[in-house]
């Protein structure tokens, strides 16, 4: 067995208030139980829903005082912005077209964000806040969860080491199957909203999963996306935005690409898979199965390595929780995304240095490109699955 190493983490303990996430909601007590994971944050305000009864019967069951408890996400960002102990960060957990909003309010008054992807609609709402954002010195995180995982890691390490060489080839998929019938229509609250394009943007297949695919793609290779060829499916009839895509992409340097993306693939619950082929070798991933990487090298066996019984990268290791043979997963990750943010915005705040090693969560300009992708993949659509320029 391997013992885990333990990463860099915070000496003072943050402080956080939440947006969105009351009663109901799945995506904002994901957030509060990965938050207690390492005890790097305490949260102690919300404006959890519009409706001040759902924030205030939230709040009370989460044992917050009354008078951080806020009718709205503009009272909660000027009211925390005025107080000498206000929060250090906000958590935003809405549907996507408050992202935007909720996000300049709190950087405006001086508050670091977590958000949930994609990060806003536009690149030009994500210019304006990246310039924010820089300007007062704030973090922002934008919660693609997969980059998290121990193994994730390990194979960002190899393959920066060059250990299968120059990558060549990416064959990324993510399919689902939640929506293969008109759940929006039946009561759904999530599905209604998510294919909504007045809430969700301008698409749903590519803006929720694709957006993942393109950042775990980017944050294993470190490759940079030149131009996208895409083709965004719709099949459920009635349906307002898509629900499956096929994206070819064309990297800097010569690599290519193939990612599809659905939400109609009967028989998938979150089937996250990756594969990425070198001179020298490839790498295979799958979130289902995290603790384990395929790799092979030309002449040799292919091999599996184990997360806590294999030795692995000292980063790889440092947030591999329990040891082998333990179930390790999404919790895990999305606990590991929030223990960076949280080292990482200790030390700004602190006047320290943050090197790459202790701000590894998914920032601001990862949020930005993600937006990009869903730009560039709907007009390369609308142009009959036209190249276009990254």
């Amino acid at each position: 067995m391997i013992e885990p190493s333990k990463p860099e983490t915070a000496d003072a303990k943050l402080t956080c208030g939440m947006v969105g996430g009351g009663e109901g909601a799945f995506i904002g007590d994901v957030h509060r139980r990965v938050l207690a994971f390492d005890g790097l944050a305490t949260l102690v305000s919300g404006a959890f829903s519009r409706d001040f009864d759902n924030t205030l019967a939230t709040g009370k069951r989460l044992g917050l005082e009354r008078s951080r408890l806020y009718e709205s996400y503009e009272v909660m960002a000027t009211e925390e912005g005025k107080r000498s102990d206000k929060i250090d960060f906000v958590v935003i957990v809405t549907p996507n077209h408050l992202h935007y909003p909720i996000t300049k309010a709190f950087l405006e008054n001086g508050i670091s964000v977590v958000c949930d992807k994609p990060f806003v609609f536009t690149s030009k709402e994500a210019e304006e806040l990246t310039k924010i954002a820089r300007e007062r010195k704030l973090l922002v995180c934008v919660t693609y969860t997969y980059n998290g995982y121990p193994m994730a890691k390990q194979a960002k390490r190899m393959i920066a080491n060059g250990e299968i060489g120059d990558v060549r080839f990416v064959s990324a998929e993510y399919i689902q199957e939640w929506l293969s019938t008109p759940v929006e229509r039946e009561g759904n609250r999530q599905a209604a909203w998510r294919t909504d394009p007045k809430q969700t943007g301008l698409s749903s297949s590519v803006g929720d999963i694709g957006t993942h695919t393109e950042n775990i793609v980017s944050y294993l290779t470190g490759l940079e996306i030149e131009s996208v060829c895409a083709r965004l499916d719709t099949f459920v009839e009635g349906r307002r935005l898509d629900d499956n895509a096929s994206i070819m992409v064309n990297f800097k340097g010569g690599a290519r690409g193939l990612y599809w993306v659905s939400q109609v693939a009967v028989g998938h619950d979150n089937d996250l898979r990756i594969r990425i082929v070198g001179s020298k070798g490839s790498i295979e991933w799958a979130q289902e199965d995290p603790n384990y990487l395929k790799v092979s090298y030309l002449d040799k066996p292919s091999t599996i390595l184990s997360r806590g019984r294999d030795k692995m990268y000292p980063e790889a290791e440092a947030y591999s929780r329990v040891p082998g043979g333990h179930p390790e997963g999404y919790y895990e990750a999305f606990a590991n995304v929030y223990r960076s943010f949280c080292t990482a915005l200790a030390k700004s705040e602190a006047g320290e240095t943050i090197d790459a090693a202790v701000a590894d969560f998914p920032d601001i300009d990862a949020g930005s490109r993600g937006v990009r992708f869903i730009e560039r993949c709907v007009e390369s659509s609308k142009k009959g699955g036209a190249w276009v320029s990254f």
